[in-house]
């Protein structure tokens, strides 16, 4: 019978590397992934667009909604005729009185104000994105008091992320390892 020998191997330097590498591409995988689902609908900078309801009375909220109906495709149209902000905002500027003149109709006989200016907007979700609260640029449109539920909307690049439909929706909390596990054994 041979003796064992012990075979000794030295790694190369390029054996050494190849774990650190495999961390670094890793990372960047992990990376993209945490910036596909956190990619924000709107830019930071976007203008954006409030709409104050008198009160949260369901007639009023219904106003709400209908003055929302009529001025979105004016909004959209302005949003979609602009390549930058300064172009947006001088297309809503040219706007600003058919908006007021349609919510007015719309306001049985409420005050209607629309302004732009910084305004302090409640934090929100939209999708997996967390907007922060903070003051933005945008246009408020009140009817009224102004003290009823309200949405906003980031003008670029979608229009609207209505408040109303998210209320009572609860959405279940899953954790994507433990449900990617569950799924390997189905």
């Amino acid at each position: 019978m041979l003796p064992d020998y012990e075979i000794k191997r030295t790694k190369t330097r390029f054996e050494k590397v190849v774990p650190y590498i495999e961390l670094i591409i890793m990372l960047i995988i992990i990376q993209s992934i945490i910036m596909l689902f956190t990619a924000g609908p709107a830019q930071e900078d976007a203008i954006r667009f409030r709409l104050l309801a008198h009160s949260d009375a369901p007639v009023d909220q219904q106003i709400k909604m209908e003055i929302q109906r009529k001025i979105q495709p004016l909004i959209e149209k302005a949003v979609n005729t602009s390549q930058s902000k300064k172009e947006l905002g001088d297309n809503l500027a040219v706007l600003e009185s058919t908006i007021l003149d349609v919510a007015s109709s719309m306001s049985n006989g409420r005050t209607v104000s629309l302004e732009r200016k910084e305004a302090l907007f409640p934090p929100k979700r939209s999708g997996l994105f967390i907007h922060p609260q903070a003051t933005y640029d945008a246009y408020i449109l009140t009817i009224g008091s102004g003290r009823g539920d309200n949405w906003w909307c980031a003008v670029f690049p979608k229009i609207c992320y209505p408040d109303d439909e998210e209320e009572g929706k609860e959405e279940k909390v899953t954790f994507f390892i433990w449900e990617w596990i569950k799924g390997l054994f189905e």
